[in-house]
């Protein structure tokens, strides 16, 4: 992992677009190298938009923003593959590959971002998949996990390039409360190694087990626990 006294994300006078409508303004803040952030912020207040536009899903057509060194106001097609080397994303709703094992799932990522080496392949699929407590399960099919343990591969996958930042939507929002503190515990541990994390969550018991900065999206702004105060109610 490279190690650098720059944010990893820096947004300045950003606006967020759903099609053509502007759902988030003036969008200005920092996270820094081995920072964990939670985003909140009721259904539709922009954060998944937010942070597709930071890992290269969505154009960011006004404002300034660099993530892992990446000017994303002028990233190119061609070039988000080479973010995704520097970060990890860790959806919802998996994304995993069926028809596939999960040993086949993480190769198939890690020849995408360039790893040719059949060697090296398989031993970073074997560090990862220790590394989230999965190393037994590298030749079952994703169905024949429960959904925890999908969610520990959709982490391990994230984790293959060794991102110095984790972007994560919802990450334990189909999971059951044992679960998520279970996949909140790695989350934490990975962010003592010295990853970022920025988490998009409405699970208010997480953010009083494990408080951390919060950037909530209410209005159109987006509200910064460092800079001010405010209230978070059911819903948020």
């Amino acid at each position: 992992m490279e190690f650098s006294s720059n944010p990893v994300v820096l947004l300045h006078k950003v606006s967020i677009f759903q099609d053509v409508n502007t759902i988030l303004s003036e969008v200005t803040c920092t996270i820094e190298k081995g920072e964990f952030v939670y985003l909140v912020g009721r259904t539709g207040s922009g954060k998944s938009s937010l942070l597709k536009t930071l890992y290269g899903d969505l154009p960011l057509k006004i404002g300034t923003a660099q993530v892992a060194g990446f000017n994303i106001h002028s990233l190119t097609w061609n070039q988000v593959p080479f973010l995704r080397r520097k970060i990890g994303i860790v959806f919802q709703d998996f994304q995993l590959l069926f028809d596939r094992t999960v040993a086949e799932n993480l190769k198939f990522v890690l020849k995408a971002t360039g790893w040719n080496d059949k060697s090296r392949v398989k031993n970073r699929i074997s560090e990862v998949l220790m590394r989230v407590g999965l190393d037994s399960v590298a030749n079952k099919m994703p169905h024949q996990l429960s959904g925890g343990e999908q969610q520990r591969v959709v982490i391990a996958r994230a984790l293959l390039n060794e991102p110095v930042i984790l972007f994560a939507d919802e990450p334990t929002g189909n999971l059951d409360p044992d679960v998520t503190h279970g996949i909140m515990d790695l989350f934490q541990e990975i962010n003592n190694s010295g990853t970022a994390v920025l988490m998009a969550t409405h699970n208010h018991h997480i953010l009083k087990r494990y408080p951390r900065r919060i950037l909530k999206c209410e209005r159109g702004r987006v509200l910064d626990s460092a800079r001010e105060e405010f209230t978070l109610i059911d819903g948020f």
